[in-house]
């Protein structure tokens, strides 16, 4: 699934191209688009609901918090928004802009026209994505979409707190791997930031986060903040055709992973071989050499 690199790629894309235009109409291919993984049973009347709430609503631009990507609707700037359009591109989800007439690809399930003589395209193959109209609510001092209220603020907001929140993982008593995932603690960061960030600052997975030096647990969230950024520079992680900018394009910080998908493999620093286990069911990796295992009293 898209991590907050590869969602903020996403973003820049479509707030370069949509901000400030007026969405003129709205086709919607495949009602469960409207859904969500767990809701795939759509009302026929959700379909019509969604294009009268979006045609001729004024965008003012994408955000995000995380995972989480909409576009703000409304007069003014992004602060006074009171509806937003949120897009979660779930494990194959693309927003590609095209221009009218252009080919439509057969995994296309929503469309918005604009003003500007440009069309933004929901492409999802899996359909594990969704797309949806919401009020836009406080949540960790900034407006974001109702559903996404309990998520946390992401490292690179200027809403992110560091010190709470490394007051608040130092509570945490399960893996730090499974902490780190936590989106209600510290949103954007997925399987792949966390492995990457763990080995960066040297903490094993399995380290509990109360048991940890808040030193060590300060180091971790900035390789977090480290890593991410510079995933971000190169335009992600991309793995397969799946994921993609507004573009077509597909990052490729994937050449720079060093523990992330190579288990097996020598370890960059050591030659030590990366191990794979599973830490709440998702697949982690790392060096025992690098990253050695806790030691409590």
């Amino acid at each position: 699934m898209p991590e907050l690199p590869e969602v903020e790629s996403v973003r820049r894309g479509v707030d370069e191209w949509t901000a400030g235009t007026t969405i003129t109409g709205a086709e919607v291919a495949d009602p469960r688009i409207l859904g969500t993984t767990s809701q795939r049973r759509i009302d026929p009347s959700a379909v019509s609901g969604f294009v009268s709430a979006v045609t001729g609503a004024h965008i003012l631009g994408a955000e995000r918090r995380g995972k989480f990507m909409w576009l703000s609707l409304g007069e003014g700037t992004a602060s006074s928004a009171e509806l937003g359009i949120l897009v979660h591109l779930g494990m194959s989800g693309q927003l590609r802009i095209h221009t009218p007439g252009e080919e439509i690809h057969r995994h296309t399930r929503a469309i918005l026209h604009l003003d500007s003589e440009r069309e933004l395209r929901f492409v999802d193959q899996r359909i594990f994505g969704h797309i949806g109209v919401q009020p836009l609510v406080h949540g960790y001092g900034r407006l974001v979409p109702a559903s996404a209220v309990h998520i946390a603020a992401d490292p690179l907001e200027p809403a992110f707190d560091p010190e709470r929140v490394v007051a608040e993982l130092a509570k945490k008593r399960t893996a730090i791997k499974a902490a780190l995932l936590d989106q209600t603690l510290i949103s954007g960061i997925g399987n792949i930031y966390a492995d990457e960030a763990l080995f960066r600052a040297g903490v094993h997975p399995l380290a509990v986060p109360a048991r940890t030096r808040k030193s060590r647990l300060v180091e971790v969230l900035e390789s977090a903040t480290k890593v991410m950024s510079d995933a971000l520079a190169v335009g992600g992680t991309s793995f397969d055709a799946l994921y993609v900018n507004v573009n077509g394009e597909s990052g490729y910080f994937d050449r720079a992973l060093l523990v992330y998908g190579r288990g097996g493999q020598e370890c960059v620093r050591c030659g030590t071989e990366i191990v794979k286990i599973t830490v709440g069911g998702r697949g982690t990796h790392f060096c025992p050499n690098c990253q050695k295992p806790p030691r409590y009293r």
